[in-house]
């Protein structure tokens, strides 16, 4: 897992963990993604006492800790939180429904390193909104949602009063990091802080707080805003770098593991990975944080038999921010037969699953700065294929401080300056990997075969730092998880291990509404865009190019294919036909469909600059 980048500003991710999001300094002004004003934070001891309702409080708590946007949906009980929005200088998307909100939440946090928030009612708008919270868990994504709740005098037996239920927060543990219900209006500030502090501090997941409704409401005494305290990225013990430098050095056949946890060190990995001639896999949400058509790449393959049976025989594996779980393996972890090194921000990955051999707990970019003088000290010259003889600085660095490639997006990028193929293609590393990469493509050519064409045209169509949202369909972990190369440059937002459906559409209005500038596509099956569909309305009414690829096979493909494979008849599986293009235009948006990869090439140049969603079609022929 990651903290903040140099610059301050942190990559976020998914299995293995997400970099915690910076928080504003009292007293300084927050860079706003998409161009907004940034909005002055009074310091602490500044402030006379003033009296605020609970919902200016909380508004205000947001400010503080450079909450720019939220997604929601106003009702009945909120309306005291919507009031204040506008006046802490807070935006607002607003979606068709509570799980959309979460999703874009989601997909916000993820593409600019910062929280994602959301706003919901009491009852059933909350627990719309849970299975994002349960996806936000999965992938460590700092999404933080407010709601309601009951009053704070409520009685236990029920009453009959509006969106009642038992226990919101009993519900929303289950899914989230934390749920905290305050008692007062000036707990509100601690209750914002302390989610703030999980995320800067440790492995950031989903928070949820509640304000009872009637609170809300109530005006008392409030003193400072109080801050999320600042919080240095976890640093590992020198005994451990120095273990885990003389394994690597003395390794034969070493690997590297990525997970989401790994992506605020992207330059130091491949650095490390080129000085030891180690190939690389990554976890889903690991995918990019080296260059995928990097001779050391793997991509995202640990779900292969050919690389699990390679990693069972490496004599070394180094496992960065990720918690090598089954739902990246498709598969109970492997036996490995060598030394397992595991980095990670969160003690607890040091047991789960693999038991590491080497335990190394820290930031993963403090972590791996830390690793890579050690090793290269230890390695004769004449190992691996370092772009830089010993000392040097990487030949792909961080943009300077302050220096970002799109200011507006909130993220700062990395910035090349040496050609991708550092390793020569005939060294045996290379050679190594090139031969993976065919075993992998060898053992599911058949199936993988009918999307390869349009993901080719997908590919040569976006820029370099596209984001790509997918969906849990084949489509996506089939087709373009494995075969749709990317860079640290971009981003590709799965819905990892908790594995929703629906993700993709909303997941794809947040990461556009953070960067409005950069290429946004949305990758889904039929079956699964049905889920959230209505969230084409959101995307027209916000007016931003958006393409929405949906392969489409008649209803649950991969449930369909597992029913034949039992010897079962496909039973409910199958989807009457929806003319989605026609539905997209409904919305106000625009739709087509394609025949074949140059039409495909033709509608997603033309959509990514049209105004609004245009939902392409694509008919899936099956294998």
């Amino acid at each position: 897992m990651t903290g903040p980048r140099s610059d301050g500003v942190a990559a976020v991710d998914g299995t293995g963990g997400a970099a915690p999001v910076p928080v504003r300094v009292a007293g300084s002004e927050a860079p706003v993604p998409g161009g907004e004003a940034p909005v002055p934070v009074p310091v602490p001891g500044s402030e006379a006492p003033v009296r605020l309702t609970g919902g200016e409080a909380l508004v205000r708590a947001l400010s503080a800790h450079a909450v720019t946007h939220v997604f929601g949906i106003p009702g009945t009980h909120n309306l005291e939180i919507y009031r204040h929005l506008s006046a802490y200088g807070i935006r607002h998307t607003l979606p068709r429904h509570e799980q959309g909100a979460g999703y874009a939440a989601d997909g916000y946090a993820r593409v600019t390193g910062r929280a994602g928030v959301v706003i919901t009612t009491t009852g059933p708008a909350l627990l719309n909104a849970a299975a994002a919270v349960g996806q936000a868990y999965s992938d460590s994504v700092p999404l933080l949602v407010v709601s309601p709740g009951m009053p704070l005098r409520h009685p236990r037996l029920a009453t009959g009063l509006l969106h009642e239920m038992r226990s919101q927060t009993e519900a929303m543990r289950g899914v989230a990091a934390f749920s905290h219900r305050v008692s007062s209006v000036a707990e509100i500030d601690a209750a914002v802080a302390r989610a703030f502090t999980l995320f800067t501090a440790r492995r950031p997941r989903p928070v949820h707080i509640e304000v009872p409704l009637d609170l809300l409401e109530t005006a008392e005494e409030a003193g400072p805003v109080r801050l999320a305290p600042a919080v240095a990225p976890a640093a590992p013990g020198a005994g451990a770098v120095r273990e885990a430098a003389e394994v690597l050095a003395s390794a034969h056949r070493p690997a590297l593991v990525l997970g989401g946890g790994a992506r605020g060190a992207s330059v130091s990995v491949l650095a490390l990975a080129e000085r030891l001639g180690a190939p690389v896999v990554t976890t889903a949400n690991g995918k990019g944080i080296v260059p995928e058509r990097h001779p050391l790449s793997l991509g995202v393959s640990l779900h292969s038999p050919s690389v699990q049976r390679w990693l069972a025989a490496c004599d070394v594996v180094l496992a960065v921010g990720t918690e090598l779980a089954e739902s990246d393996l498709w598969s109970p972890p492997p036996a490995l037969g060598g030394t397992l090194i595991r980095v990670d921000v969160d003690p607890d990955q040091m047991y789960a699953g693999a038991a590491a051999d080497v335990e190394v707990v820290g930031d993963a970019q403090v972590c791996l700065r830390a690793l890579l003088p050690e090793v290269t000290a230890l390695l004769p010259a004449s190992r691996g294929h370092a772009r830089v003889p010993v000392g040097g600085e990487p030949a792909c660095s961080p943009a300077p401080e302050g220096d970002t490639r799109r200011p507006a997006d909130g993220v700062a990028a990395l910035v090349p300056d040496a050609p991708e193929r550092a390793v020569p293609d005939d060294t045996e590393p290379a050679r190594a990997a090139r031969l993976l990469r065919a075993a992998r493509d060898a053992e599911t050519s058949a199936r993988d075969a009918r999307w390869l064409p349009y993901l080719r045209a997908v590919r040569a169509v976006l820029a370099d730092d596209a984001v790509v949202t997918s969906d849990s369909a084949q489509c996506c972990y089939y087709g373009a998880l494995p075969h749709l190369p990317l860079g640290p440059e971009g981003r590709y937002l799965h819905p990892t291990g908790f594995g929703t459906l629906g993700y993709a559409l909303p997941a794809a209005i947040g990461a556009k509404v953070a960067c409005p500038d950069r290429q946004v596509v949305a990758l889904s099956g039929d079956g699964g865009l049905q889920f959230t569909v209505q969230e084409l309305a959101t995307a027209a009414q916000l007016g931003l190019p958006l393409p929405v690829l949906v392969f489409d096979n008649g209803g649950y493909g991969e449930i369909r294919d597992e029913m034949a494979a039992r010897g079962d008849t496909p039973t409910a599986v199958d989807l009457a036909p929806v003319d989605l293009p026609a539905l997209a235009r409904s919305y106000g948006g625009q739709g087509t469909r394609v025949r074949d990869p140059r039409e495909l090439t033709t509608a997603l140049t033309e959509a990514l600059r049209t105004p609004g969603p245009t939902l392409i079609t694509i008919p899936e022929e099956t294998p």
